[in-house]
């Protein structure tokens, strides 16, 4: 890219002045006459470097490609996952697949979807649900944007495929799964955006497919300050289940049952939680 031709017609006008120089004393004629010969190549030296910078530029600029970025939650929450992965899959290893409700909720989505293809554990995090859904007979795979989490979930899980990717821009085709699964992943996406994530699973459901969702309940953001010790932070939101199911509805869902469990201080549910589960 750098206008080397440019360089070179600078340096034979140069050659062409120091030439009319030398001829000075012989005559004064032979002078005007070389000046005039250096007047008249002058701009013909001109116009070829003129062309030249020209084709340069217009090979060089207008053709890059823009470079997407990742929204600022998106990197903060992998960040933050990629930080505390380790003492994550300590702290929730021991839970399995969650509570008795937990498991039958899930043995209802995956009795909905059967054998019709295959499903997606979106924000898989360390693999657990990915597993327990897989023992339930479902082909299933995990998705999710931290590449620690995904490291440990292929190290517990070494049967099962994991893919890193972010659940607002899914690479995978129209109509491509039977299921999809967001336990407790979507918490990190704030509110506006959720019409873009649903809209998103809905584009790779086949018609017919389900959705598991699960999420907190409550009013607003809440902070998570320095988990495990660990300096970072990160903000998730928890959501009344009325307002997300009217979202999956203009989302062109059909909410098949919402379910509220209270609060269990001798779980990890320190606050109600609510499980959706919607068809395409």
């Amino acid at each position: 890219m750098t206008d080397d031709t440019a360089t070179t017609a600078g340096t034979t006008v140069a050659a062409d002045t120091t030439v009319a120089a030398d001829t000075t004393p012989t005559a004064h004629t032979a002078v005007t006459a070389d000046t005039t010969t250096t007047a008249d190549t002058t701009p013909t030296t001109h116009t070829a470097v003129t062309a030249d910078t020209t084709t340069t530029a217009d090979t060089t600029v207008p053709h890059a490609p823009a470079v997407p970025q990742d929204p600022a939650f998106v990197t903060t929450t992998r960040d933050f996952y990629d930080t505390i992965v380790e003492d994550y899959a300590d702290r929730f290893r021991s839970l399995g697949a969650g509570t008795p409700l937990d498991r039958a909720l899930m043995g209802a989505f995956a009795e909905l979807v059967g054998a019709q293809g295959e499903v997606a554990d979106l924000g898989c995090g360390p693999g657990r649900v990915t597993a327990h859904l897989a023992s339930l007979g479902l082909r299933v795979f995990g998705l999710d944007l931290s590449a620690s989490m995904l490291a440990v979930a292929r190290r517990e899980n070494p049967g099962l495929r994991f893919e890193q990717g972010s659940m607002l821009e899914l690479d995978l085709p129209d109509g491509a799964l039977a299921g999809a699964v967001s336990w407790y992943s979507s918490i990190h996406t704030p509110w506006e955006r959720l019409p873009d994530l649903f809209a998103e699973i809905r584009r790779v459901l086949a018609p017919g497919g389900h959705l598991l969702l699960a999420f907190q309940v409550g009013d607003g953001p809440t902070r998570l300050d320095r988990p495990f010790g660990h300096p970072v932070t990160l903000d998730f939101e928890k959501r009344r289940p009325e307002p997300v199911a009217e979202l999956l509805e203009e989302a062109g869902f059909t909410v098949l049952s919402r379910t509220v469990r209270v609060q269990e201080d001798d779980t990890s549910a320190k606050v109600p939680q609510a499980c959706l589960i919607a068809r395409r």
